[in-house]
């Protein structure tokens, strides 16, 4: 756990503010949450019929996918770079 103290950062999603509370600095709050906007109306200019609710699931499963093929790269260098040793 962390010892940085919390802070409220406001942030404008897809249209609707949201307030997120936590450890991260203002601007790293800002910088995710302009990745998430952007990724929700990368996906509506694709699909312009999805309800808010879909599209932001679809936005939920699309980044968690970039996040395990990242995570899974780097594992991959992780092993090389060991087996290198």
């Amino acid at each position: 756990m962390s010892n940085r103290p919390k802070t409220k950062t406001t942030v404008n999603i897809y249209g609707q503010q949201f307030s997120v509370i936590g450890t991260e600095s203002t601007s790293h709050v800002r910088m995710v949450a302009s990745i998430v906007d952007d990724k929700m109306r990368d996906l509506n200019s694709k699909n312009s019929s999805l309800d808010i609710n879909k599209l932001a699931v679809l936005t939920a499963v699309n980044v968690v996918h970039d996040y395990l093929k990242l995570k899974e790269d780097y594992e991959k260098l992780e092993r090389q770079f060991t087996e290198k040793d």
